[in-house]
């Protein structure tokens, strides 16, 4: 195929117009249906979040609940003061019910302390002053009635156990003696009915709390370390605020040194942390317990444990060997693509240094995001627990009853029908749902809220893109950079975004939220899945998540580029999407290698600067650096120098995506330019000298 049926095939290169001069000013609105629809989504949205903040309760995510619905230490409420959770029969708790009804088969009670002696009805009763504080576990004063009426009635436990807190619930403290479990210091107890049983019989019901009593104490540790070290992270990531922005400004002056400069940096700080983890690999040999492998340790809530063991250094150092080699290799066949995307760099630089306002204008993006992510959570949290109380029936006794598991009103139970045929079951709080039709969509809704925080989101990102797009090609197109270019070139294209483009923006990122609604539908398909045995439809689905990532990587990337397109021409989505393909179909080879490279370069100032401010981290937090004797004391070193590199990550992603926007935009505008000027006098080419030079082009007269 000869180059004439390759540009027949894409379209046909745009048509030379002498007054073209950047981002066109007379435009008209765009894809008006999107625009409407997404105002109406809006409208929607707000709608739903009054619909839910009037129905939801977040009260029931924060506070435990006992078997009336009512919350145990709610201020301003008769149980402020109650603010733990007492379990009549903690014994109940192991049994399957737990699974399916998600909730103990027994009377749950709020009270003001768990109890911490071991005591039975009967011998309570025979006691004053343990009468007295049997009593406080009661659901009410039983008065004189007799041990086996207050049974009957259900009135309070048959016995107490010695119990600790924890996260407002009553456990039985267990611990162990000489191998044997206890409860309150002892290998037995009695269980109200005349029988004394073993300590260990009471690890299932709180067996399933140990993982989440080992979660609880990890978080509350890290909380404790961000408290001690949060000062330290905040100068951090202000260091790396600084950092970036000095490197993005010596880049504007030094792009061509400052791109070799960053390629020996990031050679040299993997190198030193391969050669780290071969050292600490060869130092833990001889340290008792470090051969175990990362196999037999397990998972382990304390992750600086992984940090004693030989075969994790080993397994970083092979990974950032793998990472070096990568980059070699890349380097070495990309040697002579790298000078043309280094003189591409030079003239991203020149264009920021001339709308220099467009370093700032992430903060807008990240400001708006903010609200939309705090939007979304609150909707979330509020439709999650807009349900209503569920009331079940509970066998209390082995006895069987047709009732069992049925809904029940509490308030009218003790005379119902339910009770008289089966006098030993109650009606308790089970969970929160409901039976009307906005409690059975409940999660319809949620999926409408995430797909309406993908939309909003996807705009308001789409929005950024435009707008720096616009600014850019005013700087590319002008004759004269200086009288040609508007007073505030990104004010005046954030101007004919929203003017005349909301319609194509909203076009472009509701493709974008769609496609990927549909990725977290399908993670919640394989969620729901896990146990299932059938491997075709596990490899049906894996190939759909497979197949939906790539979508979603592809349809960002045409997005990106037509955004550009409709910044330029103030055409529709649908028209610059394809001017954008066709473009770059045309010239598929620069756009392959060429930009790609110029992406790589850019990833690489990014990974430079968070491999700094990490190593940097590294040596203070972890007590390696003796110069400054300021380190906090922590539980694990590893949380603040996590938060730092995320944090960093994202400070660096900040700064260069607005280099990568002004690359892509650049880079459209110079296959345009190559496609419309021959260098003639009449149409010269208006890309940089340096890009002349690299592409062995020039302009006559020169």
């Amino acid at each position: 195929m000869n180059m004439g049926e390759e540009e027949s095939k894409y379209g046909e290169p745009r048509k030379y117009d002498p007054s073209f001069k950047g981002p066109i000013q007379n435009r008209s609105c765009t894809d008006i249906i999107c625009c409407i629809l997404f105002i109406l989504a809006i409208l929607s949205y707000i709608v739903l979040g009054i619909l839910a903040w009037s129905q939801g309760d977040p009260r029931k995510v924060i506070y435990p609940t006992d078997s009336s619905g009512q919350f145990c230490g709610q201020v301003g409420t008769p149980l402020q003061n109650k603010k733990f959770l007492f379990y009549f029969n903690i014994l109940k708790c192991a049994s399957p019910m737990v699974l399916l009804a998600f909730q103990c088969p027994t009377t749950q009670l709020c009270v003001e302390e768990c109890p911490n002696r071991p005591l039975t009805l009967g011998t309570a009763k025979l006691v004053t002053n343990d009468w007295t504080y049997y009593k406080k576990f009661c659901k009410e004063d039983p008065g004189e009635m007799s041990a086996a009426d207050i049974l009957k009635n259900g009135l309070c436990p048959s016995m107490l156990i010695p119990s600790k807190p924890f996260t407002q619930r009553c456990f039985p403290a267990l611990g162990k003696m000489k191998g044997v479990v206890t409860v309150g210091n002892k290998t037995t107890f009695e269980d109200g009915e005349g029988k004394r049983r073993e300590a260990s019989e009471l690890l299932p019901a709180v067996g399933n709390a140990t993982v989440v009593i080992e979660a609880r104490m990890v978080v509350t540790k890290i909380f404790e370390d961000f408290t001690q070290s949060w000062y330290w992270i905040i100068l951090a990531l202000v260091i790396a605020t600084i950092l970036s922005l000095v490197f993005i400004v010596l880049l504007r002056f030094l792009a061509g040194i400052m791109v070799w400069v960053m390629i020996a940096m990031v050679l040299i700080v993997i190198t030193y942390g391969i050669i780290h983890c071969s050292f600490m690999y060869v130092n833990l040999k001889e340290t008792p317990g470090a051969n175990v492998t990362l196999k037999e340790l397990g998972f382990q809530m304390d992750l600086s444990m992984y940090l004693h063991i030989r075969q994790t250094w080993l397994a970083f150092a092979i990974i950032l060997a793998i990472v070096e080699l990568i980059v070699i290799l890349l380097l070495i066949f990309l040697r002579k693509r790298i000078c043309i995307a280094i003189a591409l760099i030079k003239e991203a630089s020149r264009a920021i240094g001339h709308v220099m306002f467009s370093l700032i204008y992430p903060l807008l993006t990240f400001f708006l995001l903010a609200i939309i992510i705090a939007y979304w959570a609150i909707t979330a949290v509020f439709l999650s627990t807009s349900n209503e109380p569920v009331y079940r029936v509970f066998n209390q006794a082995n006895e069987k009853c047709i009732y069992a598991n049925q809904t029940c009103n509490p308030a009218n139970y003790s005379k119902s029908t339910m009770k008289e045929e089966c006098p030993k079951t109650e009606c308790l709080f089970t969970f929160y749902g409901g039976e009307t039709a906005y409690h059975k969509y409940l999660i319809v809704l949620q999926f409408y809220n995430l797909f309406l925080f993908f939309w909003c989101a996807n705009f308001v990102t789409a929005l950024g893109q435009m707008t720096l797009a616009g600014a850019f090609a005013s700087y590319y197109w002008a004759f004269d950079k200086a009288q040609d270019m508007p007073a505030c070139p990104v004010f005046a294209s954030l101007g004919r975004a929203l003017r005349y483009h909301t319609g194509s923006l909203a076009f472009g990122s509701l493709i974008l939220s769609i496609i990927q609604v549909i990725r977290v539908l399908l993670e919640y398909l394989d969620h729901k899945l896990k146990g299932a045995q059938n491997k075709f439809a596990k490899f049906l689905l894996c190939c759909l998540k497979c197949c939906f990532w790539c979508l979603e990587k592809l349809i960002k990337f045409l997005n990106r580029n037509a955004y550009i397109m409709v910044a330029i021409y103030g055409k529709n989505f649908c028209v610059s999407a394809r001017d954008a393909f066709f473009l770059l179909m045309r010239n598929v080879i620069r756009v392959a290698v060429l930009d790609k490279v110029t992406d790589f370069l850019l990833f690489l100032g990014k990974l430079l600067i968070v491999g700094l401010v990490g190593v940097i981290s590294f040596f203070f937090f972890s007590g390696r650096s003796k110069v400054l004797d300021l380190v906090p004391n922590l539980h694990y070193y590893w949380v603040p120098i996590l938060t730092i590199v995320i944090g960093t990550y994202f400070i660096a992603h900040g700064f260069f995506s607005v280099y990568a926007m002004c690359v892509d935009t650049l880079f459209l505008c110079f296959l345009e330019d190559l496609e419309w000027n021959d260098g003639s006098e009449e149409r010269r080419y208006l890309m940089s000298d340096s890009l002349l030079k690299v592409l062995g082009k020039k302009n006559q007269g020169k």
